[in-house]
């Protein structure tokens, strides 16, 4: 059996392999996500959660805060509390444009990838 192959550094993220990518316990991500308002992963059916890549960064940066950096948990709420008022409000929007951008030209990727699968 081949070893499984690297996801795209845009692809969602199973609990276990996030957890295998930062060696942290399955528990204790599921711990943070009632600690850290942000970090809110999507759930399918069974209540299996998928990462973002946005939400392994920020799994990533508390864990570095938290065991590198020394900080507790109350303080790295407030820091991230502290960084989501200090950052303009259109970043978010520009981040939505570029996320459904991003979406418009992978779904006419798709349209034309079908199309070609069924001229052949």
């Amino acid at each position: 059996m081949s070893p499984p192959t690297p996801k795209a550094s845009g692809a969602l993220r199973t609990i276990g392999e996030l957890s295998a990518e930062t060696g942290l316990p399955h528990h204790v991500l599921r711990y943070w996500e009632t600690r850290f308002p942000t970090l809110r992963p999507l759930t399918r059916a069974g209540n299996r959660r998928y990462y973002r890549p946005e939400d392994a960064a920020l799994v990533r940066r508390i864990d570095a805060l938290l065991n590198r950096e020394g900080y507790t948990i109350r303080g790295v709420q407030q820091l991230l509390a502290a960084e989501a008022k200090s950052r303009p409000r259109g970043a978010n929007r520009a981040e939505l444009i570029a996320v459904r951008d991003s979406l418009v030209a992978a779904l006419a990727a798709d349209d034309v990838a079908a199309r070609e699968t069924s001229e052949a």
